[in-house]
Formats: structure tokens, C-alpha cells, sequence
């Protein structure tokens, strides 16, 4: 066999559609564009996002095509499992001790205490949130649970709608810092 033998197997090439060579050709006259209107004509048609005026369908679904909440609160996750392998009995669990053992990793972000796993040793947990499960398991254990309040920054407060006597007691307070 020679380079000049060689052949593609039978069917595997075909030849190219050639559209709107006359009614001879098979796609002759219209071409398979119908007869007029827009779609007929030459660079005619508005494409896939175009539905004919109505608002598109990425356009009224944001999350279709990713909607992120610019002012969602992201909460460390601390499992009650954790708190009693790094703690002692009667100890105080802050966001910085957290921080320090390694529990999460900045003290300046907010925590949520979560249930899972068993707790044997009473502790003071404070944090921005807890679940309710870790709450009872806490208290439970003959500790105790401490809210922190969440600092909001002026963008925050706007979304989150304060009303005006708790605005003007976080000014107050911050005021007094």
C-alpha cells in the first residue's frame, strides 16, 4: 500500500450543504428560510436572548444565572464536639479563644454554635448565634450560652431595617466607644 492508495472509508465524507443554488440543488428558492419576515432576510433574526419584546428569561430569573446577596452574614461554624475537646471545665469561650485554639480562623468575623456531638464539661459559650440543640446541650452540661450582638456597617443596617429606636440605641452605643 502507497500514500496515494489511501481512501476515507465509504460515507465517511460528505459533501457540504450548499443552500439557495436553485430549485435543482434539493435547499433551492428559500433555502429553508421560509417565505419572508424577518427571519428570511439577510443578518435577520434578534438571536437567542431576544423573546420577541418580553422580558427575557435571564433577565427575570437573577438566580438562573448566579445571584449573590452582597449582604448576606457568612458565620463561622463551631460544633459543640470542638468546644469540649479544646476547653475545660468552667471556662470562657469567646471568638478570640476560639481564634487562639484554632477553632476558626478570625475572631473579628461572627460564630454560630452548632449541636453536634456530646458535651460533658460546663462551659461559658459566647457567641453571635446558637443553634437551638447546642444551646440546650450547653446549658444542658451546667453552662451557660451568651449572645453577642452583631455589628452592622451603615450598608447593612439599611437592608436589615432597623427600627428607629434600635438605630438610635446602636448609635448611642457606638457613640459612647
Amino acid at each position: 500500500m502507497k500514500l496515494h492508495d489511501l481512501r476515507p472509508d465509504p460515507g465517511a465524507k460528505k459533501n457540504r450543504k450548499r443552500v439557495g443554488r436553485g430549485i435543482s440543488a434539493g435547499q433551492g428558492k428559500t433555502a429553508g428560510r421560509g417565505t419572508k419576515g424577518q427571519g428570511a432576510r439577510s443578518g435577520g433574526g434578534k438571536g437567542a436572548y431576544f423573546e420577541g419584546g418580553q422580558l427575557p428569561l435571564v433577565r427575570r430569573l437573577p438566580f438562573k444565572r448566579g445571584f449573590t446577596n452582597i449582604f448576606r452574614i457568612e458565620y463561622q461554624e463551631v460544633n459543640v464536639e470542638a468546644l469540649a475537646d479544646a476547653f475545660g471545665a468552667g471556662d470562657t469561650v469567646t471568638p478570640a479563644e476560639m481564634a487562639e485554639k484554632g477553632l476558626i480562623k478570625k475572631a473579628s468575623e461572627p460564630v454560630v454554635v452548632l449541636g453536634r456531638g456530646e458535651l460533658s464539661v460546663a462551659l461559658n459559650v459566647e457567641a453571635h448565634r446558637f443553634s437551638k440543640s447546642a444551646q440546650q446541650k450547653i446549658e444542658g452540661a451546667g453552662g451557660s450560652v451568651k449572645t453577642i450582638e452583631l455589628e452592622f456597617s451603615r450598608p447593612l443596617l439599611t437592608v436589615k431595617k432597623l427600627r428607629k429606636e434600635q438605630y438610635a440605641a446602636l448609635r448611642e452605643k457606638r457613640a459612647a466607644e
